[in-house]
């Protein structure tokens, strides 16, 4: 037993019973965390610190362990609760944590249970209990995609936790359509706090284990600290969700930020409190989609810091240190507070002007914030700062998109469709998982021929196309060695019935005999295609988030950087979003855990072209006039100055001569790919219909962004097609580029011939495929003229087609702006109140407070009110984007005020045409006449001449803050505009490129950089930008309501006064003596 203090007068005895290894004594005198609360009460001189040491609290008799007036005891591992129990019993302490409660900390079962019964927000979960290992449960059951547990079902992904709260291995599972797979989280070893398992698809049944909702963070975790019930500490780590890399700061510990908690928040830090009867107490905080959640409760936990600072009446600290000193401060005073309440009233609890460890310090002069000037091109001036980054992106570099259809009367194939339509005659059906899918490959396999009969009669002709077409979709389904919906689907439509007996001979029913099957497949990013994303996400990383040292990284790792990342339904849009995302916050790892925890689908916003469906086949049908027509010279009103003002424009003059050529050229690539399909299918043939090889594992290339050198070596196509599938993409192209019985070209097949030149020159120039670099370059012309004018024939078409396709997403990004805007004026009008305050306060008095030198200059800015973005889910008005703060107080920042939102959409071609087109032509609709347009000539030209807006293709808007400027003032707020073609470097250009060269090598072409779209110096305003695209933006008031604003008004004020008042409010800790004698 050691006695520490000492000094005239009774003090008030505190026992320390826990293991040694949370409290050390010695020369060191403590250990921290919990060593630095012990040493302020110490400090005080109002209290005698007593520590057991193991040798009593293991050895000996509780009748002769040491007697104190209050007692911090707490579990551990190998600790004797029950004798602690005993001992409480025995001497009547006052508990600062009650010790019958810490059981349930054990259980994670009793835990819920615990919470719930206070009303605290928990996961949605459920219970699964067994006896034995392995136990089989009549009310447990297990699919591929979800857990049902008594009828409550759990869609992947879902979290697996067990009951045991020691057994810190938690499982998470993911959904075949984000590729599959578990991660496995852990207590920390090194620099890992989980690891994923691509592999493992099925739960654990060894033991007991709670089924919980996954709940998508944005890659955030957040530990709450309590210390007494009214006070709480939150710090934001990187969840071990995301890649599993615990962030570190160069002393090696882990990298957490303080931040600010809700009302609502603070009174579920309260109710934890409670709840366990733990005043010192840690939990995990889940915020997802506006709400909050809490998913475990530690028990006794104190902050750690990353310094030891034991003997404080000798150190002076930097303002920045100093500042990871206070929540130690803090809790102690609270503590001491907490002790005199029980077992002193009589002695008096105001706090000193000045901690009696800290009456050596010298004072520490009170710095403004400082301010961090945008550092980009045509900035105007270091009052500048960027508060928003908007950015629309088209996914990388993907696999040609491909789609079978025939007719199928296969009783197998019939009886699948009704086996998963319900047994509706009429109905169809899509098969999209992975046993669906392999139902559909099991039939084909029994259906496919075995040998391939010579031509005769037309009918058999047509069996040998049914046949053919039935080989392809084997060979699709049987293509990467899984299934997963996000790159297959098939869609089973009832085309012809007839009506047969019933089985149980009363009546007739009907059956169907023919149906329309339909594959769709391919359209798969790349390993090129991830690779171009995560080295966009880098570039993005480093060169769009200008200022304060550390960058993004630092802004998103405190709470400052508001990151919300939308994709759209399509696998390649959803996985170019993941891989931009993990070089954007420089994660590590596959992209599934990132998918899931970062990246939301909005396909109403981001997916199809049905709105303006009918003015594209308008525009098409013109463009088919214009080209097969061989008119040199197309009407409209353009001049030589703008002529991205004609119909037709970016056509070549000699279109209609170029059509026979392509076609002839396809023809002779398309019979060098047969013969090399043919080789294979030799080959197959000698093999059992079971005995397929598989050439690729599609799961796995989910993590390279290298090429499979092997298949290359071997000259196989790279990636997962094969010789089969890869003739027939060429064959098909054939058939539909030219009707040499009608002698009618189809132009809309020129983008797909010049998709497959452009992906077999890429990734397949190893196959040596002659006068395929002539047929690129003619399908290049014709292209680049046909694509630009399918999205409108004219500027005015194209600014129609545009509003109807991009109507959603412009609306969003209004809204966008307008949130940050609102929320910048917020911050800038409390500012400048807590400024006047700051002056008055010091003028009247500048001693009163102990913390109020360094700090009262945030004490506003930590209740700064939200700003909750309507909702883009019209399935769940409830969805809520509701922003978090940094506590400033607390924070090692320059500027904890400063916040950037970032907005991310991913999607296709059509959305980026679409929206490039509303902003430079607006200005033409009637009710824009006046106006200028958005875009400058210089870069109206340059536009024309681009032609195409390739892979990675991207529009950003950037909004700045002028805060030298009046609130007022429309330049207040400065909109920047900038553009990227994206990766649209020709395959054929690279040997003038160095860079690209050597990324040809590697199947991958460059990202081009992005490029202005208003002249240097030119300044729009946000005024501007709204009166210019509000007429084709879908109306705010069309998306869901807005959830209620939260107020933010952060940690209680550590005054003294303050905590007087709060001391008054304490029911827990006054009256805890009288329930601690029980």
């Amino acid at each position: 037993m050691v006695v520490l203090g000492g000094g005239v007068g009774k003090k008030i005895a505190v026992g320390v019973c826990v293991m040694e290894k949370k409290v050390k004594c010695g020369s060191e005198v403590f250990s921290a965390p919990m060593g630095q609360i012990l040493e302020r009460l110490q400090a005080f001189g109002e209290f005698e610190i007593v520590i057991f040491g193991d040798k009593v609290i293991l050895e000996d008799p509780v009748e002769s362990w040491p007697i104190c007036d209050c007692l911090i005891a707490f579990y551990s591992s190998g600790y004797p609760l029950d004798k602690a129990e005993a001992y409480a019993a025995l001497r009547k302490p006052f508990l600062v944590n009650e010790l019958e409660q810490q059981h349930l900390l054990h259980d994670r079962r009793k835990v819920y249970e615990c919470l719930e019964r206070y009303g605290i927000p928990v996961p949605r979960y459920a219970l699964v209990n067994r006896e034995v290992p392995c136990q089989e449960l009549d009310y447990f059951v297990e699919e591929e995609d979800f857990v049902e547990v008594h009828g409550n079902r759990f869609w992947k992904p879902f979290v697996e936790k067990p009951v045991d709260g020691d057994d810190h291995s938690i499982m998470i599972y993911y959904p075949s359509s984000a590729g599959g797979g578990m991660k496995e989280l852990f207590r920390k070893v090194g620099n890992r706090s989980s690891e994923f398992h691509p592999e493992v698809r099925r739960v654990r049944r060894e033991g007991s284990y709670i089924y919980e909702e996954f709940m998508p963070t944005g890659g955030t975790d957040v530990k709450v600290y309590t210390v007494g019930p009214e006070y709480a500490h939150a710090e934001a780590r990187k969840s071990p969700v995301v890649d599993g890399v615990v962030m570190r700061n160069p002393d090696g510990k882990e990298v957490r930020y303080p931040v600010l908690l809700t009302p609502t928040e603070k009174q579920m830090a309260r109710d934890v409190c409670l709840a366990f009867r733990q005043a010192v107490c840690g939990f995990d905080l889940l915020r997802c989609e506006g709400r909050s959640y809490v998913c475990d409760v530690n028990g006794w936990s104190f902050v750690k810091n990353s310094h030891n600072a034991a003997n404080m009446k000798d150190l002076c600290l930097p303002k920045e240190e100093e500042e990871e000193e206070m929540y130690y401060d803090d809790a102690a005073c609270v503590m001491r507070k907490m002790f005199i309440e029980a077992k002193a009233p009589h002695l008096s609890s105001t706090i000193p002007p000045t901690l009696p460890w800290k009456v050596n310090e010298p004072l520490q002069p009170s710095e403004g914030l400082t301010r961090q000037g945008s550092g980009i091109i045509g900035t105007f001036g270091q009052s500048e700062e960027l508060r928003c980054v908007i950015t629309v992106i088209r996914h990388g570099d993907r696999t040609p998109k491909q789609k079978v259809k025939l007719k199928v009367t296969e009783e197998k194939l019939l009886n699948l469709m009704l086996k998963y339509n319900g047994g509706r005659p009429r109905s169809e059906t899509k098969l999209k998982s992975a046993i669906q899918l392999q139902d559909l490959l099991d039939a084909t396999r029994m259906l496919v021929p075995r040998t391939r009969p010579g031509r005769e009669s037309d009918s058999e002709a047509e069996d040998i196309e049914h046949a053919e077409k039935l080989r392809q979709v084997k060979a699709v389904l049987e293509e990467g060695g899984h299934f997963s919906g996000i790159y297959r689907k098939v869609q089973l439509k009832p085309l012809k019935w007839v009506k047969v007996p019933k089985n149980n001979g009363e009546g007739e029913e009907e059956r169907p005999v023919e149906a329309l099957m339909v594959l769709k497949y391919g359209g798969v990013l790349t390993h090129a295609g991830r690779k171009q994303a995560e080295e966009l996400g880098r570039y993005f990383r480093n060169n769009m988030y200008p200022g304060e040292g550390t960058g993004l990284l630092r802004l998103h790792s405190t709470y400052r950087h508001d990151l919300k990342i939308y994709s759209s339904d399509e696998g390649r849009v959803q996985m170019s979003a993941a891989a931009f995302a993990k070089g954007l916050l420089d994660l590590e790892g596959q992209l599934t855990p990132i998918l899931v925890s970062l990246v939301s689908k909005d396909s109403s916003m981001l997916d199809g072209l049905d709105n303006a469906s009918s003015e594209m086949e308008e525009a098409k049908a013109r463009l088919n006039e214009i080209i097969t027509s061989g008119a040199k010279n197309v009407h409209g009103n353009g001049s030589s100055d703008e002529p991205w003002m004609t119909d037709g424009a970016g056509l070549p003059s000699n279109a209609s001569e170029l059509l026979p050529k392509l076609v002839k050229l396809t023809r002779k690539v398309t019979e060098q790919v047969r013969l090399l399909a043919k080789d294979e299918d030799e080959n197959l043939l000698e093999t059992s219909p079971y005995d397929v090889i598989l050439p690729y594992d599609q799961a796995k290339a989910l993590g390279k962004t290298n090429i499979d050198v092997d298949r290359i070596a071997a000259g196989l196509p790279c990636g997962s097609e094969g010789f089969l599938l890869m003739y027939a993409r060429w064959r098909k192209l054939e058939r539909d580029l030219y009707n040499e019985r009608k002698d009618r070209f189809d132009i809309t097949q020129i983008p797909d011939v010049y998709d497959s030149c452009k992906y077999d020159l890429l990734h397949n120039a190893h196959l040596n495929l002659e006068g395929l670099d002539e047929l690129f370059k003619v399908a290049q012309l014709l292209a680049d003229g046909v694509i630009p004018n399918e999205y409108g024939i004219n500027p005015k078409q194209k600014l129609k087609i545009g509003s109807k396709i991009a109507r959603r997403l412009l609306g969003k990004l209004l809204i966008d702006l307008r949130n940050t805007r609102e929320e910048a004026i917020s911050v800038a009008e409390l500012k400048s109140n807590q400024d006047q305050d700051s002056v008055s306060t010091k003028s009247g008095n500048d001693d009163v407070d102990y913390h109020s030198k360094p700090h009262n200059k945030n004490e506003d800015t930590r209740r700064t009110s939200t700003t909750s973005e309507k909702s883009i889910d019209q399935d769940d008005d409830d969805d809520k984007e509701t922003q978090y703060r940094l506590d400033p107080k607390y924070a090692n920042v320059k500027t904890p005020e400063r916040h950037v939102r970032t907005r991310l959409y991913f999607t296709s071609e059509s959305h980026i045409h679409s929206l490039m087109n509303v902003i430079r032509y607006c200005n033409l609709d009637d009710s824009l006449l006046e106006e200028d347009s958005l875009v400058c000539d210089n870069a109206l030209e340059r536009l024309y001449k681009t032609k195409e807006l390739d892979y990675m293709s991207y529009i950003v808007l950037r909004m700045f803050e002028n805060v030298e400027v009046a609130l007022e003032d429309p330049k207040r707020f400065r909109i920047e505009m900038t553009f990227s073609r994206g990766a649209d470097l020709s395959p054929l250009e690279q040997k003038n490129d160095p860079e690209a060269t050597s990324l040809h090598q590697e199947h991958t072409l460059p990202i081009n950089g992005p490029e202005r779209l208003q002249e240097v110096g030119s300044y729009l305003t946000l005024e501007k930008m709204e009166t210019m695209i509000r007429p084709f933006a879908m109306p705010a008031e069309d998306f869901p309501p807005p959830s209620t604003p939260q107020g933010f008004s952060g940690y209680f004020s550590k005054s003294a006064s303050v905590l007087e008042r709060l001391v008054n409010l304490w029911p827990f800790n006054k009256h805890a003596n009288v329930n601690n004698g029980k």
